[in-house]
């Protein structure tokens, strides 16, 4: 990285958003994206939970790895930190946001590794996803962070294969578009991008799903039809009306 140059930080949405799309959980959000917005696959194929149980929403601060090429990324890196990009995406951390890291799928370079999660997690940031891996996870499942990830490694960020090139630019994880400020949704399911326009429109939408799904869980575990419960069918409409007033 050029000394005296910093990365640009992002946009943030409400928190009070971000929180209502992680109520709502991955698998509704990603149904209804499909569905009514015409977002067929917002998944991040490859990252899985490296501890399960949590769930995070938050905007993305984005980095992108590229092929290593020695001629551009030598010894001053390791001579002087600042030049290193992956401590810079770090940097403008605010509480709440998420790190999405474009690996390209290496499974030999450990982006980031224990002193940088424990900062990242210092300064409030509460997901990391990355299609490829980090090194020291066993120290790193123990912070108060979401992290997904492909893998894992004892290599260090640049040891074999890429390199970081850019923060906070357009990225594809787990071939997935992702830009600066999107934000993110990953839970025991996986890792899924909201683009931010959509956000409300699908806090809307995707809750009365929820409602819904809640009533015909309900009547499943009874005994229900299948057939007129999932989906809801206009045969049962006026129960689960009755049912959600009684609420």
């Amino acid at each position: 990285m050029p000394s005296g140059i910093e990365p640009s930080d992002i946009s943030r949405p409400p928190r009070a958003l971000c929180d209502a799309l992680a109520k709502i959980g991955s698998a509704t959000l990603s149904s209804e994206l499909a569905q009514k917005f015409g977002l067929r696959d917002v998944h991040m194929k490859g990252p899985r939970p490296l501890v399960a149980g949590r769930c995070v929403a938050g905007p993305a601060l984005t980095l992108q790895c590229m092929p290593k090429r020695e001629d551009l990324y030598g010894a001053a890196e390791y001579e002087n930190p600042e030049l290193q990009l992956h401590r810079h995406v770090l940097y403008p951390t605010q509480p709440g946001d998420v790190v999405v890291v474009d690996a390209r799928g290496d499974l030999g370079s450990g982006i980031f590794g224990e002193m940088m999660l424990t900062f990242f997690a210092g300064r409030g940031g509460v997901g990391v996803v990355i299609d490829g891996c980090i090194r020291d996870s066993a120290h790193a499942a123990k912070l108060d962070l979401g992290i997904w990830v492909t893998g894992v490694t004892p290599n260090y960020h640049a040891q074999t294969n890429i390199i970081p090139f850019a923060v906070n630019v357009p990225v594809a994880c787990g071939g997935v578009l992702i830009m600066p400020g999107d934000i993110i949704v990953a839970d025991d399911d996986g890792a899924i991008v909201v683009p931010i326009a959509l956000a409300q429109q699908l806090v809307d939408a995707a809750s009365e799903h929820v409602e819904w799904e809640e009533f015909a869980r309900i009547r499943l575990s009874e005994g229900g039809d299948l057939r007129k419960y999932y989906p809801l069918t206009e045969e049962v409409r006026a129960e689960y009306e009755a049912w959600r007033a009684a609420q």
